[in-house]
């Protein structure tokens, strides 16, 4: 059966559909002998797929592996930064790649696989899958402060940020530690609307990632998920639109009264 080149490649542990959309407009996957085409279709049954000249290998099943990943190690597989990447943490033999991305200076919990079919639903917005930060901020922030970050603000390249959940778990010194629920994950997002709202970021860990949580994983340490883990992490379905039309119901509700 023919399907989206991108999503073959995802299942055959070549990363998500999006970073395997960046393998086929480099020109890095031929099918057939040919330079592939953003939005062709293959038979992975019949087709010789292969990237960077390597015949793909649909695996029979799949590996998930929850990863604590400390500061100072780079959220890829590799990286021209001679500092360690989270595949250098864990020595196995498996085509494994992270989903959830952190920066470098946060960390917390790191969901490795080469389920490309999983890693796309976790990390597109549009299923709404939570992710949730322990945040550490330099100031305490006050009323106006949160209500920015809860709505949602414009950063600097123009993009506005989906509501976010925001609250105070304590103080801090002069700061204040924050729990932070996103159900998107645009690069040093947390960091960056911390900035531009006058609340600089000390620390950011990163303590679950759709239905899966880091538990007691110490950094550097990672296990294998349970079955029961798998299956969750992919029945868990929270459709944004949903989300949404709730709070324009909602709103409709308060201008009729």
């Amino acid at each position: 059966m023919e399907e989206r080149l991108q999503k073959i490649l995802a299942r055959a542990g070549h990363g998500s559909r999006r970073g395997c959309e960046e393998f086929i407009t480099a020109g890095r996957v031929q099918v057939n002998g040919k330079k592939a085409k953003l939005g062709q279709k293959a038979d992975a049954g019949k087709d010789k797929i292969t990237v960077d000249g390597k015949l793909i290998a649909i695996p029979k099943s799949f590996v998930y592996i929850a990863l604590n990943k400390p500061r100072g190690v780079i959220s890829a597989v590799t990286s021209p930064d001679p500092r360690p990447t989270v595949r250098d943490l864990i020595p196995i033999d498996r085509r494994i790649y992270p989903v959830g991305r952190l920066d470098i200076e946060s960390e917390g919990l790191i969901l490795m696989t080469d389920d490309g079919e999983l890693a796309n639903k976790l990390s597109h917005p549009r299923y709404g899958h939570e992710k949730v930060y322990k945040v550490l901020v330099a100031r305490q922030p006050d009323r106006k402060q949160l209500e920015a970050w809860r709505r949602g603000i414009v950063l600097e390249d123009g993009y506005r940020t989906a509501p976010a959940k925001v609250f105070v778990e304590g103080q801090a010194g002069k700061g204040a530690r924050l729990k932070v629920v996103l159900t998107e994950g645009r690069k040093r997002q947390i960091r960056e609307t911390g900035s531009l709202l006058g609340l600089p970021v000390v620390k950011i860990i990163r303590i679950q990632l759709g239905s899966l949580k880091l538990g007691r994983l110490k950094p550097r340490e990672w296990r294998y998920l349970t079955d029961e883990e798998v299956a969750e992490l992919k029945g868990n379905k929270q459709p944004v639109k949903k989300l949404y039309n709730l709070s324009r119901k909602r709103a409709s509700y308060r201008k009729k009264r």
